[in-house]
């Protein structure tokens, strides 16, 4: 398991988030383009804004691993990220681990995110938190011998 940075560990300590980590962090999702995949219908071009993040209807099949859903990011204990931490957010979203240790779905572009300032990561956090919690359950993930009935995209490694 990777080690989690001391500035991540320090924010889980630190004050609460202000109306400016929110909005800030609300900037970034949107730049980030996380509702992309992480709203439904984003994907078909009809994205259900009155649902924002409440996780994606369509996956991805990743050739050998399966076909993995953007995950539901509203803070929902049961079906979303209310269980995690502002620290666990951080992580996942530099570092690509789970609180359980597992990795992230290789699509989730947490490379990218990695230069992420820890104020970013932080805010990114504290908009996920302030979310209204959905229910929603998004399919998945299925492994690669698994039949799926819900939309997927797929990629083709050439021959």
């Amino acid at each position: 398991m990777k080690r989690i940075s001391l500035c991540i560990a320090l924010a889980a300590l630190a004050a609460p988030a202000t109306a400016a980590d929110v909005k800030r962090g609300e900037y970034l999702v949107s730049i980030m383009d996380c509702g992309g995949c992480h709203t439904p219908g984003a994907m078909t071009g009809k994205p259900d804004l009155a649902h924002p993040l409440t996780g994606g209807d369509v996956g991805f099949e990743i050739p050998g691993l399966g076909i993995f859903y953007p995950p539901n990011l509203t803070p929902h204990p049961e079906s979303g990220l209310g269980t995690w931490s502002a620290a666990d957010i951080m992580r996942a979203i530099r570092h690509g681990v789970r609180p359980d240790g597992r990795e992230l779905a290789p699509i989730m572009p947490w490379r990218s995110y990695q230069a992420l300032t820890d104020e970013d990561a932080a805010a990114l956090a504290a908009y996920l938190k302030s979310l209204p919690p959905s229910p929603a359950k998004v399919p998945g993930p299925f492994g690669p011998s698994e039949k799926v009935r819900t939309p997927y995209l797929t990629m083709a490694v050439p021959k």
